[in-house]
């Protein structure tokens, strides 16, 4: 399973970077869209965020589209 979580949102330009982002490093990563997944916002908002894409990487989270902070929770997976 993998150990990458996106929580996104409809309509949401980060949200497409992070997940193309993901992708082009060749990793699997479960979205969670909050627009249409009320059990996603719950965990979102319990995690303390209220805006996407919040990314879950291992025990790191990344806000927003950072490829660097992005790439550092990637290498700390291995």
């Amino acid at each position: 399973m993998p150990e990458i979580t996106v929580y996104s949102s409809n309509m949401c330009g980060a949200c497409e970077m992070v997940k193309g982002f993901l992708r082009l490093r060749g990793r699997d990563f479960i979205e969670r869209n909050v627009s249409t997944d009320q059990q996603g916002r719950e965990q979102l908002l319990a995690m303390g965020w209220d805006t996407t894409p919040v990314t879950v990487i291992g025990n790191r989270v990344v806000d927003g589209f950072d490829a660097d902070r992005i790439d550092e929770a990637l290498a700390a997976l291995c």
